[in-house]
């Protein structure tokens, strides 16, 4: 069966991603791609110029696919992790590269998860209400963090429910205990 161009160029693709979760980006080559891939090199390069070309366009397409797999909404704090950490179980790879970027990861990967992280945090402080918390842009912060690490116990192996339920215990006795001062 004859791929069409975009077929082969996911096929890359999805073998570039798969060298670097497995072995990290130093390990990543035209080479091992086409290895990988089962085809040769000057296929490889009908698709892509160089290395960085193939290295941008993989940042590129999962960068697109953990946005699009985040929740739109932060109004309810406890659905928007399950999501979160619902897209990682789904699709581990791809949040590998996000929550876990090894050494040697490309510059613009590492420029983009920070983008990234800076618009979910953006939204999220947007989504907390102003009037009931001393600080929303610290708290952002802080609950983007949580769920980060939340998602990387998710790639280690935790359970989602389990970290759900510590969750709702937390986000329980936060709000018994009131917000706390501003200093």
């Amino acid at each position: 069966m004859r791929m069409s161009g975009e077929q082969r160029r996911e096929q890359l693709l999805d073998a570039t991603k798969a060298i670097a979760v497995a072995d990290g980006f130093h390990a990543v080559s035209i080479e091992a791609v086409a290895r990988r891939a089962g085809i040769t090199r000057p296929i490889v390069y009908g698709h892509f110029s160089d290395l960085g070309g193939l290295l941008e366009a993989l940042v590129e397409r999962e960068t697109i696919r953990a946005l699009t797999q985040l929740p739109d909404s932060f109004d309810d704090l406890l659905e928007a992790l399950t999501a979160y950490l619902e897209a990682v179980r789904a699709d581990p790879d791809t949040w590998k590269l996000v929550l876990v970027p090894q050494e040697g990861a490309p510059a613009l990967l590492h420029e983009r998860i920070a983008a990234g992280r800076a618009a979910v945090v953006a939204r999220l402080a947007a989504s907390l209400d102003p009037g009931g918390l001393p600080d929303p842009e610290l708290t952002a912060h802080m609950l983007s963090a949580y769920a980060d690490e939340a998602a990387r116990l998710v790639l280690r192996g935790f359970e989602r429910d389990r970290i759900l339920a510590l969750t709702r215990w937390v986000l329980a006795r936060l709000s018994a205990a009131g917000a706390p001062p501003r200093r």
